[in-house]
């Protein structure tokens, strides 16, 4: 298989990882990394200037990323999903938006706004949480409840109030600093907000409604992409803590003190949580690949793989963070110095098992 990232950039991410975290965003060096291998663009088409990369490829990437940093590995992720939304937007739009070398898509998940129809537009104003990249993103999504102009809801023929997304440019909102948290600490999520602001109509988008240009794939259910992706994230830094572990172990000053039979079991419970993450590593792979060759080819997937995907994809997660914790207590107190490698490693895994998609297992 081709190699994912060139060494040089790999030792630059390493490097970096952990002044990024002092910094509170990724560092400078690595973002021109992103944005010379297009990393915030992997699902752009090549019509709009991307690379247009496909689902398969991109998960091994995004795990590869947050092996080297969490942080890293986060952002792109976050902020290239959000460009996935390329394929839904309008084309003169999307034309404009991508022509920036430097475009990269924060935003929110979250509905955390309103949006009033005028004649020409939309009038906005919202508050979004956790828009991951938000120091270096050039565009904003955010989801808005359609409203009147008397604040009556705008409802669909099933009477549900209608919900849209719309694009932001970053000299359109403000940033609210506000990321405090433990760990993913220089993916710099941070808050933004809206105030009557106004937006042409060619702004806003629906996904999975109507795909705007012709890519293999890009019909990927949004909900599996979403998991998938997640779940790649814990498991690259999973494979990192684990390779610490050994390391750390192994490398400490006291370990003369140890006697025969602790070794022993040490040995065996790392072995043991190395052969589980990988047997569920290789699980969700087959899973996953396998409903790709399902879209490719028979341009569907059927509903019972689909949720295979969503259940080993939490799984993944879930033993990603569960071995850590299993091997944290053999790391010494190398592991609970907030400035080393292994303890900003542990704090992003935790951090990234918050996300509401990877809650619970089952």
């Amino acid at each position: 298989m081709e190699e994912l990232l060139k060494l040089v950039d790999k030792n630059k991410i390493l490097a970096y990882a952990g002044i990024a975290e002092t910094l509170g965003q990724l560092h400078p060096e690595v973002i021109e990394i992103a944005i010379k291998e297009q990393w915030f663009k992997l699902y752009v088409p090549e019509v709009y200037g991307g690379p247009a990369k496909i689902l398969p490829e991109i998960l091994r990437l995004l795990e590869e990323l947050a092996y080297l940093d969490g942080s890293l590995g986060w952002t792109v992720t976050l902020c290239s999903g959000a460009g996935w939304f390329a394929g839904f937007l309008d084309p003169e739009l999307a034309k404009e938006v991508f022509a920036n070398r430097e475009v990269c898509f924060a935003g929110s998940g979250a509905v955390g706004g309103t949006a009033i129809k005028t004649d020409n537009g939309y009038v906005l104003n919202g508050h979004w949480n956790y828009a991951s990249g938000a120091l270096h993103a050039t565009i904003f999504t955010a989801n808005c409840k359609l409203e009147n102009a008397d604040g009556s809801p705008v409802l669909s023929t099933d009477g549900e109030q209608l919900i849209s997304s719309f694009i932001l440019f970053k000299d359109e909102i403000n940033i609210l600093p506000g990321w405090s948290y433990f760990g993913l600490i220089a993916t710099g999520s941070h808050a933004f907000e809206a105030k009557d602001l106004h937006v042409p109509l060619n702004r806003t988008f629906q996904i999975n409604k109507e795909i705007k240009v012709d890519i293999p794939g890009f019909d990927y259910p949004f909900l599996q992409l979403a998991e998938t992706t997640l779940a790649v994230n814990s498991a690259g830094m999973a494979k990192h803590f684990l390779q610490l572990t050994e390391e750390l172990f192994y490398g400490r000053t006291g370990i003369k003190r140890y006697k025969e039979n602790q070794m022993l079991y040490f040995d065996a419970e790392f072995k043991q949580c190395k052969a589980e993450f990988e047997q569920v590593r290789n699980v969700f792979y087959e899973a996953f690949d396998l409903s790709w060759s399902s879209l490719i080819n028979e341009k569907s997937i059927k509903e019972d793989l689909l949720k295979e995907v969503s259940l080993v994809s939490r799984k993944l997660a879930h033993t990603s963070r569960r071995i850590t914790d299993t091997l944290f207590p053999y790391c010494g107190l190398e592991a609970a110095k907030k400035e080393s490698e292994i303890n900003r490693v542990w704090r992003d895994i935790h951090t990234a098992s918050q996300h509401s998609l990877l809650t619970f297992e089952d």
